[in-house]
């Protein structure tokens, strides 16, 4: 079978042996063989978040887990600070708009990272605000953000620090424990080299505390039906069992490698993809970027919507820029099962295929 070239920031290519992992026969998930696995999962999962606590596992995508930490901790009135640099730090926001959580944007230019110290500044004018949200991985930017200096600020606070890590989870250096982050946010089809479906929470005491405050309406994503029976390696209701028994294998995998060693693996194919991308005469997008994506600006005289078309049509996929950077860059993902030489081939491709005249403008 010829082979495509996902180099999307998710789905991302997933390895043969995790296919093969989710094509056994189906199992019933009340069931001691089915317990074994999400207590397998859970105890696995705490060692890519680098964390103590429990991870409670979603069967949704990445935007359902985000949804969960905001319903989950706070109540309609409440003032929430929202990291804004791309299109999921907007995210962030339109779900506190819609559940009638008051917004305190702090809005940054797209490609760079967030200042800790106007964060500080908006938490010391507003006392009274419940919750920080960021990105690790700006994923529509490429940028990877200062969890950790901006944890040590929120901690000083009543507030509690919620970051989504889906992108960079796995790929860029994450400790949720020691940067003192309240929630984190993953999701499956990114490093964690699996399809989509599955979202992550994991919950540290003083978010639990806001928890127990919270009155905004939840059903299917309470995190207290699903920590009730996270002891038992039970879940409220009916998990995604194939996507679980993928997870299974794939953090296998990861814990096999050695997490540490896995991030390592991310840190110097990012590297060579940027040395590559500078190679051909192009420039990165981000002034801090990540390493699970990259994003690249392409030349005005080249048509990005007619490059994107053509890569495809050489069996190579790259993502392209959202809302105002649509038409201006290019993503590139290096993370999971993206390997090194599916990275080499689709420069290789990337590279013939600008020589094109046809992509002028």
């Amino acid at each position: 079978m010829k082979k495509h070239y996902l180099l999307t920031p998710g789905p991302t290519i997933i390895p043969q042996e995790i296919t093969k992992a989710m094509a056994v026969p189906i199992i019933h998930h009340r069931t001691p063989q089915y317990r074994d696995i999400a207590k397998s999962v859970n105890e696995n999962l705490k060692k890519i978040f680098k964390t103590k606590n429990d991870v409670l596992t979603f069967t949704a995508s990445g935007t359902g887990a985000m949804e969960a930490s905001i319903v989950n901790t706070l109540s309609r009135g409440d003032t929430a600070i929202v990291v804004i640099g791309g299109k999921f730090g907007e995210r962030f926001a339109e779900i506190c708009d819609s559940y009638g959580v008051h917004v305190l944007p702090i809005e940054i230019e797209w490609g760079t990272k967030p200042d800790p110290a106007a964060i500080e500044k908006v938490l010391k004018s507003n006392p009274h605000a419940k919750a920080v949200f960021m990105q690790l991985c700006e994923t529509s930017t490429a940028t990877v953000y200062d969890v950790k200096a901006i944890g040590e600020i929120v901690s000083k606070t009543d507030a509690i620090l919620v970051v989504d890590v889906i992108s960079g989870l796995g790929a860029d250096d994450f400790y949720m424990d020691d940067w003192k982050v309240d929630i984190a946010i993953g999701g499956s089809q990114k490093a964690f080299m699996l399809p989509p479906g599955l979202s992550f929470c994991s919950v540290s005491k003083k978010a639990r505390d806001l928890i127990k405050k919270s009155t905004l309406p939840k059903f299917y994503y309470d995190f207290k039906k699903y920590e009730s029976l996270i002891e038992k390696s039970d879940t409220p209701w009916t998990p995604a069992i194939t996507l679980v028994i993928g997870l299974d294998k794939a953090l296998s995998m990861i814990t096999e490698e050695g997490v540490d060693a896995f991030i390592k693996r991310h840190r110097a194919d990012a590297e060579f993809l940027h040395d590559s991308v500078k190679e051909l005469g192009l420039k990165l997008f981000s002034k801090s970027p990540s390493f699970a994506v990259t994003a690249v600006n392409i030349p005005e005289e080249i048509d990005t919507a007619k490059l994107i078309k053509a890569l495809k049509a050489k069996d190579v996929t790259f993502a392209g820029g959202q809302a105002q950077l649509k038409g201006k860059i290019i993503r590139i993902a290096h993370m999971g099962g993206i390997m090194r030489p599916d990275l080499e081939h689709a420069l290789k491709i990337l590279k013939e295929t600008l020589k094109s005249e046809s992509l002028k403008v």
